[in-house]
């Protein structure tokens, strides 16, 4: 029987003092018989096991870029739209991860199974790809679970010849939890800390393990799939399997929080060992923009691509159609100006003082609409006295876009309608909001032609900002006071790298930060903002069970049609739709093919 491999993983090999991208693609297709037949074979079919990843920054494969409440784009006709207008139903789930997980699963399996057998493959090597295979698996059911909750829980191959009798059915979600923690757990040892070879870069290490253990048991503990926490009721009290057994458990166990807390910290150390540290900006490579120190650390976390910061980096290059061309101000055929932050974006981030705009009592937020005039021209109060990551990443009127432009390393953007970034009499390709985003995209990209970006780097998948954040979520929610003190510690790693005071010296001049709800508060704030385009706050605004009021209500911008301050500096409301179904769209549909194929299968609540 031949088994058919749909892709294999595109490979980056980054070589220090080397800007190349080499891409390692088999050339060839093969079967399970000969997939084996010698090293190179097997290291082809290694591979391809990784090729059922997601790809994170492709918009018509990934449920989680652009999709949540923190962009609308002038691309509402492509694919990724359909989730936040709502429109994916169990019949046509537009983009699933479904049938292509449970492939790359078997695939995993058969090479656990098959690569003993290749002659000349070193017996490191044999033992090396078993553990990545067996770490793919793990993760493969983590996805499932972040997007369907409780799922099959594969523990060999599959045999496709199998009666429909014999078709298995869903686990409860703690128990697929179990299942992806202990083959976490097996494998990690199993696996370096890092590859030797650049050309290994993107594999499978036990640093990713450890991080995504983290991940997983910190989804477990959240409330969507903790009994709704201490402060909610959980959806899912009817969620049960055909034999009557609960799917996702209703009582709330703070004890989840602590197994999160010891596997975040020791993600923390691993990666820590390992040399992975928080990104600064290396002063001596000498880069004039963005001129203030902490606005460069953020722009450049993760687009510099030797960034340490990066613990598991997906190396698939970036199209033509990606976030960078897509986000850079408009050129006739190469930029199209069209991915614009929120309003809600926009407010999420901090002062100056490193405080909510809503909390700050120097911050002047009953007028903050108001016309001001900032170091380029008028501008709005909102956009002033911010904190460095809003500088870094967002693009308002009469501010600095770094980006190469006719050999200018920056522009100034202004988003009237007859400006360089307003929309101007175009029906497609602008700003919806009036904003243009700048994570992402490389101070240094050129855009002479239509062409995949000038800049290429591996994108984030996993990072230590994220271990910190999820290492201080756990300890908030689990302890008192003294784990409030640890997490506040983790916090401001995070925030003072980016010139933002600490926890402490913030919320000092409104009472302090010591309880969970506040502490719950800046948590939930910090991800939010170091995570913005990130994949993360599509699932964070699910797992928090907070996603109705930020999901189900139309963007607001500014009036993009407006050609003058007076007009353009008012608020509107973006006509795109956006609607979001509680409970149903907290979780994911099964395909209903899939559904209908095998009887022992229940669909999600609400679909």
């Amino acid at each position: 029987m031949k088994f058919k491999i749909l892709s294999f993983l595109i490979l980056a090999v980054m070589f220090v003092g080397c800007s190349d991208y080499l891409d390692v693609v088999p050339d060839e297709r093969p079967t399970e018989e000969d997939a084996f037949k010698n090293k190179y074979a097997a290291e082809n079919y290694l591979y391809s096991c990784y090729s059922y990843l997601p790809k994170p920054r492709k918009g018509d494969e990934s449920l989680d870029l652009m999709t949540s409440d923190e962009v609308v784009t002038a691309f509402e006709h492509e694919t990724f739209a359909q989730f936040p207008k709502g429109n994916f139903t169990a019949s046509n789930p537009v983009i699933s991860y479904w049938n292509s997980l449970f492939k790359g699963i078997r695939q995993c399996y058969l090479l656990i199974e098959g690569v003993d057998q290749t002659p000349d493959l070193s017996d490191a090597n044999k033992k090396l790809y078993k553990a990545e295979a067996r770490f793919l698996i793990a993760y493969y059911h983590y996805l499932l679970a972040q997007n369907y909750g409780p799922t099959i829980i594969v523990e060999s191959v599959p045999d496709i010849g199998m009666s429909f009798d014999d078709f298995p059915s869903r686990a409860p979600f703690d128990e697929v939890i179990d299942f992806i923690v202990a083959n976490l757990d097996e494998c990690a040892p199993q696996l370096p800390a890092e590859h030797a070879s650049p050309s290994a870069y993107g594999r499978a290490t036990s640093v990713i393990a450890k991080a995504v253990k983290a991940k997983a048991l910190l989804l477990a503990a959240s409330p969507l799939f903790n009994g709704g926490g201490e402060d909610q009721t959980s959806f899912y009290t009817s969620f049960t399997d055909k034999e009557g057994n609960l799917l996702i458990s209703t009582s709330y166990d703070p004890e989840k929080w602590q197994r999160a807390v010891a596997a975040a910290k020791e993600a923390i150390d691993a990666a820590e060992q390992a040399g992975h540290e928080l990104y600064v900006y290396d002063e001596s490579k000498g880069e004039t923009f963005p001129e203030d120190e902490y606005e460069r650390n953020a722009r450049y976390t993760f687009i510099d691509r030797y960034s340490k910061e990066v613990i598991w980096g997906d190396t698939r290059k970036e199209g033509m159609y990606g976030i960078q061309n897509k986000s850079t101000p408009f050129i006739e055929g190469r930029a199209w100006n069209g991915i614009a932050p929120t309003l809600t974006m926009v407010e999420a981030f901090y002062t100056e003082n490193g405080l909510p705009i809503d909390v700050d009592p120097d911050f002047d937020y009953e007028n903050r609409y108001e016309i001001a005039t900032g170091p380029l021209g008028t501008t709005m109060k909102l956009h002033l006295n911010r904190e460095p990551r809003f500088n870094a990443w967002i693009a308002y009127h009469n501010s600095y876009y770094e980006v190469i432009r006719d050999e200018e390393q920056r522009i100034v953007a202004k988003f009237r309608k007859n400006d360089n970034c307003g929309i101007q009499s175009r029906s497609g390709n602008y700003s919806p909001t009036g904003y243009l985003n700048k994570k992402a995209v490389h101070p240094k990209l050129e855009q002479p032609s239509l062409q995949a970006p000038s800049q290429q780097y591996p994108w984030p998948v996993i990072r230590l900002a994220e271990l910190y954040l999820t290492y201080a979520e756990a300890l908030v929610e689990y302890g008192g006071a003294a784990e409030f003190a640890i997490a506040k510690e983790y916090l401001d790693k995070v925030r003072t790298r980016v010139g933002v005071p600490t926890v402490d010296e913030a919320w000092a001049a409104v009472g302090g930060a010591s309880t969970r709800e506040v502490m719950r508060r800046i948590v939930r704030d910090e991800r939010t903002i170091e995570f913005y385009l990130e994949n993360k706050r599509f699932w964070d605004l699910r797992r928090w069970m907070i996603a109705e009021p930020y999901l189900n209500t139309k963007a607001i911008g500014l009036n993009i049609q407006g050609a003058t301050d007076a007009d353009f500096f008012k608020l509107k409301e973006v006509v795109f739709e956006r609607r979001f179904r509680s409970p149903a769209f907290y979780l994911m549909p099964i395909p209903q093919g899939e559904i209908n194929k095998n009887e022992h299968l229940v669909q999600n609540p609400g679909y």
